[in-house]
């Protein structure tokens, strides 16, 4: 299910997700051991699923409004 968000609503949620993504990345580089790395490679990968997901949701937005 699509949620109807406006663009702007979707790229403030964009701009949301990819600050989180540069912020679990930092913090990827500065643990060590295997259960946070397991940990942090699995909400980076939820966090682009979300990204992925919003862009496309973007680019369905301009292509209506465009």
């Amino acid at each position: 299910m699509t949620e109807n968000l406006s663009l702007d609503e979707v790229e403030r949620r964009i701009q949301i997700v990819e600050d989180n993504l540069r912020e679990l990345q930092e913090q990827a580089a500065a643990f060590s051991g295997a259960a946070d790395e397991e940990r942090n490679a699995q909400r980076i990968a939820d966090q682009q699923e979300k990204l992925d997901k919003l862009m496309a949701q973007r680019a369905e937005l301009m292509g209506k409004d465009g």
